[in-house]
């Protein structure tokens, strides 16, 4: 073999060789690797050994997803978070973007609680905060008294509605975007029209907490918001129901179902039963959506000072001006209830 073969011969060995190289390096970069869409959950504190668990169901082929996140130095840059995980996606596209930290946020949402234990079951629901370290959190008296609350107010600083978060929120920064969210809400046209019925934010929404427990439909809200304001004003006690029955569930347990509330009930001895004190109760009976809090800022127009539960539409409340209007009401719903077989 001459030396003019021998060149040709090595060089066609190093174009091979190069070629397997270069296709099996395509193939560890670029070459797509994921079998499935999904979230990646990554946990704060989380090492390479936790990531690989929780990557595999979605990779077709592991090794080279950790050849090339090593190589990218991946496992000293590891970020928590949500990550949307695309079919098809290369071991270079996906390290790029756990690398990036760009996340998913989350459209986390609550309703009204009227607890901070069932606020922070509700919310470690959805973020990565556990509900121990909310708890501790919200109920963090410093933090409680330095913004204006007290232990029976401070669950009024959490507003219902659906907010965007990153999936791996600390309690802390839930708590601090919380506060945020509310101080937003009181703007000064809220302000203002607090001022005009002369209560203050945390009387505002404590009374819109009793509106949110009395009535369902929002559209009725406004009238049950300007009664209860009648009677303020008035100096009547509000007579609420939704307070004796928080009033009832702080002595029996939070948990407790309650159908009816029973004469024997409205003389339970405690400051949220306004069947005995005047006023307001001395904080929220439950974390009050922003159309109660309208309804109290913006009430209806009427002269109306008794309400009873409809026996005609369901969810709904008849009003009186006069206490014989109001207890013909109140005779045809306790015998609707007592043919219901309703007694607790």
């Amino acid at each position: 073999m001459n030396l003019k073969k021998l060149f040709l011969l090595i060089f066609s060995l190093i174009i091979l060789i190069g070629c397997f190289l270069g296709f099996n390096f395509y193939n560890k970069i670029y070459k797509p690797n994921t079998v499935k869409e999904g979230y990646l959950y990554i946990h704060t504190n989380s090492n390479f050994n936790d990531l690989e668990n929780s990557i595999r169901p979605f990779l077709k082929r592991v090794q080279p997803f950790i050849w090339v996140a090593n190589r990218k130095n991946y496992p000293n840059t590891i970020k928590p978070g949500k990550y949307a995980i695309k079919k098809g996606m290369s071991n270079n596209q996906l390290v790029n973007l756990l690398r990036s930290g760009k996340q998913t946020t989350v459209k986390l949402s609550f309703n009204n609680q009227d607890t901070f234990e069932k606020l922070a079951g509700r919310i470690s629901e959805q973020i990565e905060a556990d509900s121990i370290s909310l708890i501790e959190i919200f109920n963090d008296p410093i933090f409680i008294s330095e913004s204006g609350f007290n232990k029976k107010t401070a669950i009024g600083m959490y507003i219902p509605n659906t907010y965007e978060f990153y999936w791996n929120t600390s309690a802390k920064l839930f708590r601090s975007k919380m506060q945020k969210e509310f101080n937003n809400f009181w703007n000064s046209n809220r302000l203002a029209k607090a001022k005009k019925l002369n209560l203050t934010k945390t009387e505002v929404i404590t009374l819109a907490s009793i509106v949110q427990k009395e009535t369902s439909t929002i559209s009725e809200r406004p009238m049950v918001a300007k009664l209860y304001i009648n009677r303020l004003k008035d100096n009547w006690p509000l007579q609420a129901d939704p307070t004796v029955i928080y009033a009832l569930k702080e002595k029996l347990g939070s948990d407790t179902i309650i159908k009816r509330v029973l004469n024997k009930d409205l003389k339970i001895d405690s400051p949220y039963n306004t069947y005995k004190k005047n006023g307001l109760p001395p904080g929220p009976i439950a974390m009050p959506d922003i159309s109660s809090i309208e309804a109290v800022l913006n009430p209806a127009s009427h002269d109306y000072y008794y309400m009873c539960a409809s026996i005609t539409k369901i969810g709904t409340h008849e009003f009186a001006k006069s206490l014989s209007q109001h207890n013909a009401n109140a005779l045809k719903y306790q015998i609707w209830l007592n043919k219901k077989g309703v007694n607790r």
